[in-house]
């Protein structure tokens, strides 16, 4: 075989990718990272991230640069009868496949999950969707801000009093693709014993909620919904980020009594160690609306980075808020190797985000650039289904595999 991810955790696991947008890709990029050979299925338009601006490199958009890394490219036309068999032949080939149309879209085209099941038993089958297989909103669209405004986490965002806010991150989509990697996985680690796959169900909103915590609970508890956060914490008013003095903020994580007493003896404010109104949290929490202000004057007069050090070293888990350039360049973050530089044959390259897990002695050793439009639409006839040349060739001038690319 000439696939190209032959290290890692899951070498020799074979991933077809039917994804597109975030949430499936991310989910399919991760395992890619792990070592599983991904090949991403397109239509002939291509992944509609491909062309969403406003950063490019070459043809393709930054968007779907980030999350298409380690991973072999091919075009289906499902609207040809040919298109869908060989889709078909793909799916009974690989030990997992991944989707995220909407419900019964795959269904319309003739492509069933019971169908490949029966001649291919072991295969692990994730759809990923807004809404889920089931439930009275299991046919509406959805993309991320939707699912946010759904899932109570948009009125959680920005300052009490005013409008909710879009979390700045498209947390939606991401849950729902790590929630597919460890259903995934899971699914995986039963096959060893039964030998046999199964449908995972994986929606948006479900991943969403679920990360709703410690204030979902609250909800369920009280039957008052939480109010939006802002800079603050529900259930500690030392746990919140201070203006100061050079117009950055600082993140103050102060939610221990220890905490406490180093917060104020960094900040010269050893008096309130001793004031009736601030000696425990339940003190603290009841006279926020007193504490807020002393504290915040006292950080407008120090520098975020000077009062950040000043509280780390008492012991007090503290950070100037970075912005997303000054977090990239983070020497933590680079020595974690969080930034990845992504390198294609004839010269392209871009910077991408990198994989949290660190495998002790399965780990990638390599990253592979993301495919052009059906860039290896005829390694993947060969490695996975052994189609030769001349039916390759027949295939792509019917259509079905769009513009085929070069041989070698």
């Amino acid at each position: 075989m000439t696939e190209r991810n032959a290290t890692g955790a899951l070498a020799g696991l074979r991933v077809l990718d039917l994804t597109q947008f975030l949430s499936g890709p991310f989910c399919t990029m991760i395992l890619g990272d792990l070592g599983a050979d991904v090949i991403k299925v397109e239509t002939p338009d291509g992944d509609l991230t491909r062309t969403l601006p406003p950063h490019f490199v070459g043809d393709d958009s930054a968007y779907y640069l980030h999350v298409n890394r380690n991973k072999r490219g091919i075009v289906v036309d499902l609207k040809h009868p040919d298109g869908r068999d060989l889709l078909a032949s793909l799916m009974r080939k690989s030990d997992v496949v991944v989707e995220n149309f909407r419900p019964g879209v795959l269904e319309k085209l003739g492509i069933r999950y019971e169908d490949v099941a029966a001649e291919a038993p072991g295969v692990v089958w994730c759809s990923i969707t807004g809404f889920g297989a089931t439930g009275p909103y299991r046919d509406r669209p959805a993309y991320d801000m939707v699912v946010q405004a759904l899932s109570g986490a948009m009125s959680l965002t920005g300052e009490p009093g005013e409008r909710p806010v879009r979390l700045g991150i498209p947390v939606g989509d991401l849950a729902a693709g790590m929630y597919g990697t460890i259903g995934i996985l899971a699914a995986l680690r039963e096959r060893e014993t039964s030998g046999r796959g199964q449908r995972i169900d994986v929606s948006m909103l479900d991943s969403l909620v679920s990360l709703l915590s410690y204030q979902g609970a609250y909800a369920l508890r009280s039957g008052e919904p939480p109010q939006a956060q802002g800079r603050a914490h529900d259930s500690i008013p030392t746990y919140r980020a201070f203006a100061c003095a050079d117009g950055k903020d600082v993140a103050v994580t102060a939610n221990t009594e220890r905490m406490w007493t180093g917060m104020c003896t960094a900040l010269g404010l050893e008096e309130l160690l001793d004031d009736p109104r601030f000696t425990t949290n339940r003190e603290r929490f009841a006279h926020r609306d007193d504490l807020v202000p002393i504290l915040d004057a006292r950080f407008r007069e120090l520098p975020a980075a000077v009062a950040a050090e000043r509280l780390r070293a008492h012991g007090v888990p503290a950070a100037a808020v970075n912005d997303v350039i000054e977090a990239v360049n983070d020497e933590h973050v680079r020595a974690r190797e969080m930034v990845l530089t992504l390198a294609a044959a004839d010269g392209r390259s871009i910077e991408v985000l990198g994989n949290p897990i660190r495998l002790e002695r399965t780990a990638r050793t390599e990253h592979a650039y993301p495919p052009r439009l059906g860039e290896n639409a005829r390694e993947v006839l060969y490695d996975v289904l052994g189609i030769d040349g001349d039916e390759a060739e027949r295939l792509a001038a019917s259509g079905v595999l769009g513009s085929l690319a070069p041989a070698g």
